[in-house]
């Protein structure tokens, strides 16, 4: 049984610059990192792999410099590795990037080998959107386990997959039947690095490309063309400048007072 992680490259947000011009991406000097989430989805994939000996494929959508991504999933363990990249995926609102994942999927499925399971992080840190886990798992006919904190009990010959969920307040134990598509969050795992010798054979390793030659997608329903919803402008949050108030070390009392004043100048204390 195969089971598949799918992850991102995304902007390392803290470098995060907009061209005010075009209201897009300077993508240019800008270091991409793993989705974090995605890395916790990864990370239990292997897992299940060290426990009960399936394979694992690890699938991204993106232009060509993501392979750099999928390099790094090679080093951890994964045995597959799928960059989907192709111009007419470019522009990709959630829906159109769930259509091309799906596909994805259904072909390791028929070539490779049967897909149990769907591992997705819960969200990017790019789009924050925690759509396109959902939306596969729609395309699919897969059940959806979102916000997985556990993997309670796993029966690859029954075909059932018990899980924890982390709600608001509260967690839940759910219970479905395999195929699924879980969404996780951090608490599930803590990822592991790569070991020295795997990352050198990754840096050798070959990533497999599938365009849209051979996924032979409808392209008015993939990219800019398949993309309902689109993004009108971006732009920077305006971030006032901080201020700081006396020396707290040598007069905390004077500094309290001063700090007491700037706040009921802009009442800003309760009555």
């Amino acid at each position: 049984m195969l089971i598949v992680a799918c992850i991102k490259q995304v902007p390392d947000t803290t470098q995060v610059q907009i061209d005010p011009v075009t209201n897009t991406l300077i993508r240019d000097g800008i270091p991409f990192i793993v989705n974090p989430y995605d890395t916790h989805a990864l990370e239990e994939a292997l897992r299940l792999k060290d426990r009960f000996g399936c394979r694992v494929a690890a699938i991204s959508m993106g232009p060509p410099n993501a392979e750099a991504t999928l390099k790094k999933a090679l080093a951890l363990g994964v045995d597959h590795a799928i960059l989907l990249s192709d111009r007419v995926f470019g522009g990709a609102d959630t829906l159109a990037t769930s259509n091309v994942l799906s596909a994805a999927i259904r072909k390791l499925h028929s070539d490779v080998d049967e897909v149990g399971l769907v591992l997705c992080g819960k969200q990017t840190i790019d789009g924050d959107t925690a759509q396109v886990g959902p939306g596969i798992a729609s395309r699919l006919g897969y059940q959806q386990l979102t916000l997985v904190d556990r993997i309670v009990d796993m029966n690859f010959s029954g075909k059932i997959i018990r899980v924890s969920r982390k709600l608001e307040g509260r967690h839940e134990i759910v219970e479905a039947p395999l195929p699924a598509m879980l969404t996780v969050v951090r608490e599930l795992n803590r990822p592991r690095y790569p070991k020295v010798p795997m990352r050198l054979a990754a840096a050798d390793a070959t990533v497999e490309v599938w365009n849209n030659q051979v996924l032979k997608l409808d392209e008015q329903k993939i990219g800019l063309k398949g993309s309902p919803t689109w993004v009108s402008k971006i732009f920077s949050p305006d971030r006032a400048v901080g201020e700081i108030l006396g020396d707290g070390n040598s007069d905390p009392e004077g500094t309290a007072e001063m700090l007491i004043e700037k706040l009921l100048a802009k009442d800003m204390l309760p009555i």
